[in-house]
């Protein structure tokens, strides 16, 4: 069977700015990777001048490639080698002279004649040595000794001449290749032409972000079931993982081979820029230290403030504040832990860099953003705090005298039309008249000490960001509210207890009987005496409902409004945690750092049955139409395939649905489901959806040197790490 070979070749080495044109022959390193025994597929790192590596000796690139090759990452490393893959050397067939006027040089037009003496040359030279050309010989003896011994070497051969793009100078054309022992001389090739991934840059990813499935109103044609069905001879993974780490095998390949060397020039400017690092890590350390030593000691305050009463009654009203608080203390102390980089290995790899970097820095953009909110209406409610506590003043009299008075004296006249019962409406009008009257007085007692609640919201907005006055509103809303909320839950038990009877009654009209233990209506025969006694009891309660229900359904309605409030509040602070704030200013300045999927540009197809119908889809980048039918005439049992990579990029709403969808992972439908049936059978509504917050870290507690030490190496070897 025909040997199917892809060669993944960087786009540089074919550039008109590329220097390995210069060079009569290169050794190029990357990765054999081998899926089947018909299947190969040869990633290309980097090229080097052959010559100039031949200084160095065998040893020192030997320990070269090795230093390369451990800093790889584990899963690129535990499957395939990094090593020399073969030579780049150039067409002597085809060669011209540079011109010595400067002027530029223009691309033969290869005839019929041309193609079949250079195939000829080539012929001929693998009919004088077993390895195919005397230039690639003397390399393959000289760096075999680096290689492993079961190796594989490919011969690419360099023509300027066949590509007179700006952007692309010259495609790599195969000559032979060893594998598995043997010398390939045909095979189907498939050149694919790839941008290098750099951090900061671009790279590449098999992720597809795909949206909501839709119902589409054509039938899904069988081709694609069997397509999707359809085994692939492709480690796609690992070629798309080598692809992104081809940058780092170079850098850890010249730094090894000390190459790639700081210019004198800068090196006054470098230990400047190093000296002003390290003070100013040791700044924000020391900084740090004195955070983490009084956030220690608030911690062992509350600790023990834990044993009394009224430190637990405080808590559990203002359950919300002190959650967002614990929070933002664990962000502040774990902020050197994030920083820091822990796993060096896996950086090599531009994807795996670009989702740690995102990663490192999503938690301190929501603590900047939130901290920037925070001093915005900190500043503003701190310098007004008395125009807004007369405002909530007025707003509150306005609702107790306007709304909830009104309203009870309403209900216990003849609301909408509707005929109640005189005696009931009055004794629960009074009930909630009086337990109005107590709150307002409650309130005008205590109305002076939210000037100092709404100092303190403005100050731990400045100081901890925006998030804290919101969760404290939310207590403070809910503290506000605790007399509609207390009368609600009244009229919900009453109204309850009236729906339970009036079912157990109507049960007993129609001779069915619940039973509690295995959940479910068995039939029942009643005596008279029960049908009796469930008449009597039967006509008050229908009667007597109505009432009981317009003040539950009042009351009702100011709780929900109440509850709609707070999960107002609550969408809010969940929405500033998870917005990825870096993600989007990245993804504003740089889209390509959001890669989804892969797609190819195929600017060249040569095969033996190919017409003019086929060329239709080519375009600058490739020959002309006559160029290539000569070469289809030459080489008919041959397949050249020569294509572009590129890369899809995710859209907004992909970059940021994804993190607000988390945020309701908590909210189900049986929870929707169930606050409504609450509502109609009169039981307790949940004020809280469970939209999701960050998960509190534990606690730390290490010794104030060591984590001053920890914030030190975090800032400074995240400076080296991006130099």
């Amino acid at each position: 069977m025909r040997i199917k070979c892809r060669i993944w070749w960087p786009r540089h080495l074919s550039s008109s700015e590329s220097s390995v044109s210069l060079f009569s022959n290169c050794l190029l390193f990357g990765w054999f990777l081998s899926s089947s025994s018909t299947s190969l597929d040869i990633v290309v790192a980097f090229a080097f001048d052959g010559d100039c590596l031949s200084h160095y000796g065998e040893s020192a690139l030997e320990e070269a490639i090795h230093h390369a090759r451990q800093g790889m990452p584990l899963e690129l490393q535990d499957k395939y080698v990094f090593s020399i893959v073969g030579s780049y050397v150039q067409n002597i067939a085809t060669t011209k002279a540079p011109l010595v006027d400067g002027s530029e040089r223009r691309p033969c037009i290869h005839n019929k004649e041309c193609l079949q003496n250079r195939q000829n040359i080539n012929a001929e030279s693998c009919r004088q040595l077993g390895c195919g050309c005397q230039e690639h010989d003397q390399l393959q003896k000289q760096y075999r000794q680096p290689l492993p011994q079961d190796t594989s070497w490919i011969q690419l051969v360099y023509d300027s001449c066949r590509y007179s793009s700006k952007e692309i100078c010259c495609i790599p054309e195969f000559h032979h290749m060893h594998w598995n022992g043997k010398m390939v001389s045909q095979c189907d090739l498939h050149v694919v032409v790839y941008e290098t991934p750099t951090f900061g840059g671009h790279h590449l990813s098999l992720n597809i972000c795909s949206s909501k499935n839709q119902k589409s109103c054509s039938k899904r044609p069988n081709w694609l079931d069997e397509l999707h069905q359809k085994h692939l001879n492709l480690d796609l993974d690992a070629v798309i993982m080598a692809v992104n780490s081809a940058a780092a095998a170079h850098m850890l390949f010249q730094a090894n081979l000390g190459l790639k060397r700081p210019c004198r020039r800068f090196l006054i400017v470098y230990m400047f820029s190093k000296f002003f690092w390290q003070l100013l890590a040791g700044v924000i350390a020391s900084f740090s230290t004195v955070l983490y030593i009084a956030l220690q000691f608030f911690h062992r305050f509350t600790r023990y403030g834990s044993k009394v009463w009224m430190y637990s009654a405080l808590t559990k009203v203002f359950s919300n504040t002190c959650k967002n608080i614990q929070i933002r203390c664990c962000q502040f102390l774990y902020w050197p832990i994030f920083l820091k980089e822990t796993d060096l290995r896996s950086q090599s790899c531009v994807e795996y860099a670009e989702k740690a970097a995102v990663k490192r820095n999503s938690v301190w953009a929501s603590v900047a953003v939130d901290i920037i909110l925070g001093n915005l209406v900190g500043f503003v409610l701190l310098s007004n705090a008395e125009c807004v506590c007369r405002l909530v003043s007025d707003l509150a009299s306005h609702i107790t005298d306007d709304v909830l008075r009104s309203g009870c004296v309403w209900l216990m006249g003849v609301p909408a039309g509707f005929k109640l019962n005189t005696e009931l409406a009055g004794v629960l009008g009074m009930i909630s008249l009086n337990a109005i009257q107590i709150w307002s007085t409650l309130w005008s007692s205590v109305e002076h000490i939210f000037y100092y609640v709404f100092k303190l919201a403005a100050l731990s907005g400045i100081f901890l960001g925006m998030t804290i006055p919101a969760a404290l509103v939310m207590d403070m809303i809910s503290i506000v509210a605790l007399h509609v909320s207390t009368l609600r839950l009244l009229f919900s038990v009453l109204y309850s207890h009236q729906i339970q009877a009036f079912t157990a009654l109507w049960r007993l009209f129609r001779g069915w009987k619940w039973n509690p233990l295995r959940h479910r209506l068995d039939s029942y025969d009643y005596t008279v005496e029960q049908h009796i006694v469930g008449s009597l009891l039967f006509t008050p309660l229908l009667l007597l409902l109505p009432t009981t229900s317009v003040f539950y359904i009042f009351f009702t309605i100011m709780n929900t409004t109440v509850i709609f409030l707070l999960l107002l509040v609550e969408v809010t602070i969940s929405l500033i945690h998870a917005t990825p704030y870096n993600k989007i200013c990245l993804w504003l300045v740089r889209s390509k750092r959001f890669p989804s999927g892969i797609w190819l540009e195929i600017i060249r197809c040569q095969n033996a049955s190919i017409t003019k119908s086929d060329f239709g889809f080519l375009n600058q980048f490739g020959p002309t139409l006559e160029n290539m039918q000569q070469d289809a005439e030459v080489n008919a049992d041959k397949m050249v395939l020569i294509s572009f990579l590129h890369s899809n990029i995710l859209t907004f709403g992909q970059v940021v649905l994804p993190h607000y969808r988390s945020i309701c992972l908590g909210v189900h439908r049986s929870t929707i489901a169930s606050s409504f049936y609450g509502v109609f059978t009169g039981k307790r509504i949940p004020t809280k959806m469970g939209f999701g917050l960050p998960s509190a870290m534990p606690w730390m507690v290490i010794p104030y040197k060591e984590y001053w030490f920890i914030c030190y190496d975090s800032v400074v070897s995240n400076m080296l790490s991006r130099q």
